[in-house]
């Protein structure tokens, strides 16, 4: 049994692996671009994105 498309649902396909569809993934990557997801983390103060520090920091 595979897995569904995490949009979706509807079966994956292997061209646009792990979603069914160009459709899905792109609407994907429009909730990444436009803030619909986040990655957990502490926010970066302004100075630290001024001063480039979060480029340094592991």
């Amino acid at each position: 049994m595979s897995k569904a498309c995490p949009i979706c649902k509807k079966a994956r396909v292997e061209e646009f692996h792990p979603f069914c569809s160009r459709g899905c993934r792109d609407r994907d990557l429009n909730q990444w671009f436009g803030d619909g997801y986040a990655v957990p983390g502490r926010p970066a103060s302004p100075e630290e994105l001024a001063t480039g520090d979060w480029e340094t920091q592991k």
